[in-house]
């Protein structure tokens, strides 16, 4: 499998952070945002931040922003959806997505999902961990084939909205990984424990 593009999912609106972009949130003195692009950036060819409103909020990053190309906020697919699209026009096969508000995911996140890909010969990976001998899997963090656009786009306007509905439907891969792997901050509780982790790695 050629080295797929990498997207950022930035499109949530953070109503439990009273709104805004969470991944504009400082942890260890650097947005969440930052430490995911630098995460993602370099296991992956190209780089899109997916996120909906004024673009020049990142210019700083100098990455291509896509927003979502359907209305309404319909949720995380929709995001996937954006960065199939814009992969596409680029010529690529596959892209990874990674959640802006999970500022330490795996550094291996894109090898891991690829070899799961590849072992079960599904098109979709997804991360997986295991809690209380239950799988969680983690959908934010996937490997999606750029082909599937349309049928995704024709799920979504069908008013599909839980990812792994669609995902079974064509057949996902678990790559698993540690349990805390895919820690994101939702409340200020959470950026608070987020704040100790970062402290804890710069130990």
């Amino acid at each position: 499998m050629e080295q797929p593009m990498g997207v950022v999912l930035a499109g949530g609106q953070a109503t439990r952070m009273g709104g805004g972009d969470k991944g504009a949130l400082v942890v260890g003195g650097r947005s969440m945002l930052d430490r995911v692009v630098d995460r993602l950036g370099p296991q992956v060819g190209r780089l899109v931040i997916n996120a909906n409103g004024d673009p020049h909020r990142f210019a700083e990053y100098g990455l291509p922003v896509v927003a979502d190309s359907l209305p309404d906020f319909p949720g995380p697919l929709a995001g996937v959806l954006a960065g199939m699209e814009w992969a596409a026009q680029a010529g690529a096969t596959h892209i990874v997505t990674a959640a802006a508000d999970t500022p330490f995911f795996p550094t291996d996140l894109v090898g891991r999902l690829s070899r799961a890909a590849e072992r079960a010969n599904t098109p979709i990976a997804l991360a997986a961990t295991h809690e209380g001998g239950r799988t969680n899997r983690h959908p934010t963090f996937g490997l999606w084939p750029v082909a599937l656009r349309a049928d995704l786009r024709a799920a979504l306007e069908g008013g599909l909205r839980k990812v792994v509905l669609w995902t079974d439907k064509h057949g996902a891969a678990t790559a698993a990984f540690d349990d805390e792997a895919f820690f994101n901050v939702n409340t200020p509780e959470d950026l608070a424990e987020a704040e100790r982790r970062a402290a804890e790695e710069r130990v």
